[in-house]
């Protein structure tokens, strides 16, 4: 079983996840997308996020009718921040003998080593990388010399999928000036959003 590990805040969720999660799960031969909300990530102010409840309700409305697409709502429950590290080490406990390949974009690979334990994330789980506008690729060798690991320790494969610059700062923008969003957000998501008047 391959599993694809996709985090994120999801606030709110928005088509240019959800291509870059098909695009990971048809290239990268995933069996299944773990779409994992985080709860309190280290780089958000503390009540800057819409509430967990919310978001995980977003998301399953996005990802309603594709069968290897669902959400793992783990860490709604855990204490402290949601650092990846934590996050993988549950998922090896609950899904034995999975393969764990965690979603990330390019821009990741230039702060990696600032995130809790990196060496011991390219240990649980390989990598499919998206490149993102403005943030150049790395290679494996590049990655393993910068978090100084053995070159054979990041499993590394470049996503191929089309530049889409939406983002979820932009969309809460958007919809706090009333501004249109639509065919960036799921009809279903917008139609929440305007239905729980979120962001507004």
């Amino acid at each position: 079983m391959r599993l694809g590990v996709f985090g994120g805040t999801f606030d709110p969720v928005h088509v240019g996840h959800l291509i870059l999660a098909e695009q990971c799960r048809e290239q990268g031969r995933l069996d299944q997308v773990l779409f994992v909300p985080a709860a309190r990530p280290p780089h958000k102010e503390e009540g800057a996020l819409t509430p967990f409840d919310k978001r995980a309700e977003m998301l399953a409305l996005a990802i309603a009718g594709h069968a290897a697409f669902r959400i793992e709502d783990m860490e709604k429950d855990r204490p402290g921040p949601s650092y990846t590290i934590e996050t993988l080490e549950l998922l090896q406990t609950k899904h034995a003998g999975a393969e764990l390949i965690l979603i990330v974009g390019s821009d990741t690979l230039h702060d990696m080593a600032q995130w809790r334990e990196p060496a011991r994330i390219l240990e649980l789980a390989s990598l499919l990388v998206a490149r993102r506008p403005g943030w150049p690729m790395k290679s494996a060798e590049q990655v393993a010399i910068e978090l100084s690991v053995d070159a054979r320790i990041p499993r590394l494969q470049e996503v191929i999928m089309p530049l889409i610059e939406i983002s979820s700062r932009d969309l809460r923008r958007r919809l706090a000036e009333c501004r249109s969003v639509r065919y960036m957000i799921p009809r279903a998501v917008e139609a929440y959003i305007a239905e729980r008047r979120l962001y507004g």
